[in-house]
């Protein structure tokens, strides 16, 4: 069954959370006033929601998940990377290097006590929830997958210049700033290579996002999110 395949355990908590993006765009056509600021705050915490579920369901299955022994220095290299990728990201929203349209959502407008509620969910979210399912996607699956289909045979952090490239590039497409997404993806990437443990783009991963959401709560620039 599909549903048992190594690829299909990997792919799944990204789809469902892709899902989620779609269906955003398709209320925001559809509704006569496109998505409400009733709707952002509760589509976002069902879309975690899920995307944790199935993340649970399959944990078992992941075993470039299982917890080793964690060195100082790649801790230290994957705090280093995440805060690297977070000053990048910030001042790399030059327009030639934006894709699409940014429709900042400013939670400002909520109660008080709803504004706390979803900020941190938002955070949480995006510092632990979003590093665990893209990791699993794109370092440990997608960049396996480029250097052999039968990705699960090919040992983490394996090198090949066509998975490197690739992979970041398809990692910048997913994100409004193509080119910070583009060396972000680099910059895990090389970090793997150089631990050979999904953890540490985890962390660096989580770190990244972590900060941005701490800018971003603390100076408006809400289009980060």
């Amino acid at each position: 069954m599909i549903i048992q395949t190594p690829w299909f355990k990997r792919a799944l908590p990204f789809a469902t959370y892709m899902l989620f993006i779609l269906i955003s765009d398709l209320l925001e056509s559809v509704l006569p006033e496109g998505m409400t600021a009733d709707l952002i705050p509760i589509l976002y915490p069902v879309k975690i929601l899920a995307v944790t579920v199935v993340l649970v369901i399959f944990w078992k299955s992941y075993s470039e998940l299982r917890l080793e022994a964690f060195t100082v220095g790649h801790i230290f290299a994957a705090l280093g990377t995440g805060v690297l990728t977070f000053v990048l990201w910030i001042h790399a929203d030059w327009d030639f290097a934006t894709m699409g349209t940014l429709d900042a959502y400013d939670p400002n407008i909520l109660p008080e006590k709803w504004f706390y509620a979803f900020i941190g969910v938002r955070i949480f979210g995006a510092s632990v929830v979003v590093p665990i399912f893209e990791e699993i996607f794109w370092r440990s699956f997608i960049l396996r997958y480029i250097i052999d289909p039968d990705f699960t045979s090919v040992k983490i952090g394996t090198f090949s210049w066509a998975s490197f490239l690739i992979c970041a590039v398809l990692f910048g497409l997913e994100h409004h700033y193509w080119l910070a997404g583009i060396v972000t993806g680099l910059l895990y990437s090389l970090l793997l290579y150089r631990s050979r443990n999904i953890w540490y783009c985890i962390i660096a991963h989580g770190i990244t996002n972590l900060l941005l959401g701490i800018y971003v709560v603390n100076t408006g620039h809400w289009r980060f999110w």
